[in-house]
């Protein structure tokens, strides 16, 4: 890769994607570009907000494969039996756990009500309370926030293991990722002093200890790269299988569709770019992203700091960075 290319990549990140902390592409599982932005070093983590889905989507894989969850067509009220169903409410009981990964649960809610879910004592409870409603179930609506959490319960029931537990054990370990512990968050200064914070470290978690699934983690760039490279390598690391096979293909192709952000194909919390070329990323708000390209054989991720309505990242990646550097 010609200097003067970078040179002028750089000047883009400056100049317009300013809130980046670092870049890494691979191709053919080597590095052929790596750079820190904003005086981070590679051994600095962030934030990597709605990145956590697709990363939990390959947990939930694992614990099927290990026979933890037997089915995507169990009912998620089977992990949670104590919970109490408003009478008349007949929606709820038809969510299975393949509605809740294809983002196609219905909600009794026009807006996220993000505000309400933080502020009560049991996150789990508050978003059992806003699950169905009269929405159809199967109809594609993206849940930032809530509905992801219900995941990590049934992980958690499903599991008998905290979802830190089962994450490093089965995910994290053999990667060598390094998260570092739980972050506890209590209220609403904790939860806004994390979103803020730089350079943490760890995953978040709710009033109870558990650990959120839609947000909440934080990796380095190159932890998100041996992530992005495990999905290209059919979930193989160093000679073992860390992610079923099966459960990549399945996760990574179309299974709904969200017709309010560019008509954009889903899979299981996996965003679906180019079916042809079988590309598609995990996408964390403030330009969080691990995107693969299999044709090409290549995985790019990039860490940034929070930033509101940041600049889209998937046309800096298509549009410049992928040319750049496939013929590496």
């Amino acid at each position: 890769m010609e200097r003067r290319k970078q040179i002028w990549l750089e000047k883009l990140i400056y100049s317009s994607y300013n809130n980046t902390t670092g870049i890494i592409v691979l191709k053919n599982g080597k590095t052929v570009y790596e750079r820190y932005f904003n005086e981070y070093t590679a051994a600095d983590a962030v934030h990597i907000a709605s990145v956590t889905k697709s990363i939990f989507s390959g947990l939930m894989g694992i614990a099927i494969e290990k026979g933890h969850i037997k089915s995507l067509d169990q009912k998620v009220l089977e992990f949670f039996p104590d919970y109490i169903i408003n009478n008349g409410e007949k929606t709820i009981q038809s969510v299975t756990i393949k509605n809740m990964l294809t983002m196609t649960a219905p909600y009794k809610y026009k807006t996220e009500p993000y505000e309400k879910f933080f502020a009560s004592d049991n996150w789990i409870n508050t978003a059992l309370d806003l699950l169905g409603g009269k929405e159809q179930v199967e109809q594609f609506t993206y849940s930032g926030i809530v509905g992801t959490h219900i995941l990590s319960g049934v992980l958690l029931k499903a599991t008998g293991q905290s979802v830190f537990d089962f994450a490093a054990e089965n995910l994290f370990s053999p990667l060598e990722i390094h998260v570092k512990h739980n972050m506890v968050l209590h209220n609403k200064e904790e939860r806004l002093a994390f979103f803020e914070a730089k350079k943490v470290s760890g995953w978040a978690a709710d009033p109870q200890g558990l650990n959120t699934s839609g947000w909440g983690l934080t990796l380095t760039p190159r932890d998100m790269a041996k992530i992005g490279q495990v999905y290209l390598d059919a979930g193989r690391w160093k000679e073992k299988q860390v992610i079923p096979e099966w459960w990549i293909n399945e996760s990574t192709k179309e299974h709904s569709r969200c017709r309010q952000w560019g008509n954009l194909p889903y899979g299981y919390l996996w965003w679906i770019i180019d079916e042809k070329e079988h590309s598609y990323a995990a996408l964390g708000d403030s330009g969080n992203v691990i995107y693969i390209n299999s044709k090409k054989k290549m995985v790019i991720s990039i860490a940034s700091l929070f930033m509101p309505r940041a600049k889209d990242r998937i046309k800096l990646i298509r549009e410049y960075i992928e040319p750049m550097f496939e013929n590496c």
